[in-house]
């Protein structure tokens, strides 16, 4: 952020995630590893703040239900979509766990979603048209 900041004049804008919300995510009860990587990721949004200096706007994104970009969230209402290996590997953060909490994860998503007791806990996800996650839009006005 800082060689942006220095090679850079006048507003910039920034996708992130927000560490401190993914743990709102279906996700971090069936694979807390994942959450754990991406948190660890993602900046704090006060380093942002100190970084990118001047005025900051930090904005939650919605994200669609049928959001076509393959992150972990983009699943928040279509959970089967997880247990392809395919739409995990388009998240980097699956490659940092150990395969043992992988097969944990599968094997409990799948039973959940088979006796119906995900659906029951977050079953309404799937007709909300955004779920407002972890995403950000940070606008640097500097």
């Amino acid at each position: 952020m800082r060689e942006m900041r220095r090679v850079t004049r006048g507003p910039m804008a920034i996708i992130s995630g927000d560490p401190d919300a993914l743990g709102r995510f279906w996700l971090a009860e069936y694979a807390p590893e994942v959450i754990a990587t991406e948190a660890r990721r993602y900046p704090p949004v006060s380093a942002f703040r100190e970084v990118l200096g001047g005025e900051i706007a930090v904005t939650n994104v919605p994200i669609p239900l049928d959001c076509a970009d393959g992150f972990n969230e983009a699943y928040y209402g279509r959970p089967e979509m997880l247990l392809e290996p395919r739409a995990r590997r388009a998240c980097s953060a699956w490659s940092f766990v150990d395969a043992e909490a992988i097969a944990r994860f599968e094997r409990n998503l799948k039973r959940d979603l088979d006796d119906g007791s995900w659906d029951k806990k977050y079953g309404g996800l799937r007709a909300r048209p955004t779920f407002h996650g972890s995403l950000l839009l940070i606008v640097s006005r500097s």
